[in-house]
């Protein structure tokens, strides 16, 4: 049985920084990639970073030089570094695996998914 387990949120002031991880169980983790999405109250869950067992990394437009994804394969498990929080980053994160190697922003290309952590940012 898989399982995604999230973990790290919280609330944080804005300008403030929380680090995500994510470990996987169940799986083959290095077949996989592993994404982030976020989704914000009354909005669709949307893409924000995904990473390849092989470290190659991508990230949408609006977190690119504040958030960082990185995985430890030999620990299953997938971290976002989040820094310089905006209020606007303020959603339910959800951990999500692909099988293969091709990273796709679509959430419904994601096999697995995590039962999300809430991140506050408070203004």
């Amino acid at each position: 049985q898989v399982q995604l387990v999230e973990s790290g949120g919280g609330l944080v002031q804005a300008g403030g920084s929380l680090r995500l991880s994510c470990a996987a169980s169940g799986l083959t983790f290095s077949n996989y990639v592993m994404g982030w999405f976020r989704q914000a109250p009354g909005k669709e869950r949307e893409f924000v970073a995904a990473s390849r067992s092989g470290g190659s990394t991508y990230s949408t437009d609006s977190v690119k030089g504040r958030f960082t994804i990185s995985r430890d394969n030999a620990k299953n498990t997938v971290y976002l570094q989040m820094n310089s929080l905006k209020p606007e980053d303020a959603a339910v994160y959800y951990c999500a695996a692909r099988l293969g190697v091709v990273v796709t922003t679509k959430s419904r290309d994601y096999n697995y998914w995590g039962q999300g952590t809430q991140v506050t940012v408070s203004s």
